[in-house]
């Protein structure tokens, strides 16, 4: 039972506190993202991904739909995130001597031991 809870926990706390980057995403635009696309060559359309990313999979991972799924959906996100907006600061220290990249790697990490275990017993749909 207590493996059931602490899936539970984690998909809450992964897609809960991501859905708050996409909610802010949601009301002040993705106009940076789609700028960060430009720079590098890749089509602006495909910004508009972030609201799947960011929204659309942390409800679901919240109420256990597809969890794997959507947790690899976060991942893949995740993993973007870091290409575009973070690539150099893998070796860097942020502020108070935090690694640059910390939060980034917790939603990647965490999403990625998702992926690993399932939804657990509390979900709409086991996987």
């Amino acid at each position: 039972m207590s493996e059931n809870i602490a899936k539970l926990i984690l998909r809450v706390m992964v897609g809960g506190m991501m859905l708050f980057h996409g909610v802010q995403k949601a009301v002040h635009g993705i106009g940076f993202i789609k700028g960060m696309l430009k720079s590098q060559g890749i089509p602006e359309m495909l910004s508009y991904g972030v609201y799947v990313g960011e929204i659309l999979a942390p409800l679901f991972l919240i109420i256990g739909w597809r969890s794997r799924v959507w947790a690899a959906v976060i991942a893949l996100n995740m993993v973007v995130v870091l290409y575009l907006a973070h690539a150099g600061d893998f070796l860097k220290l942020g502020a108070h001597g935090a690694w640059a990249i910390e939060l980034q790697m917790f939603y990647l990490l965490s999403a990625v031991a998702i992926i690993f275990l399932g939804s657990g017993k509390y979900a709409v749909i086991r996987d």
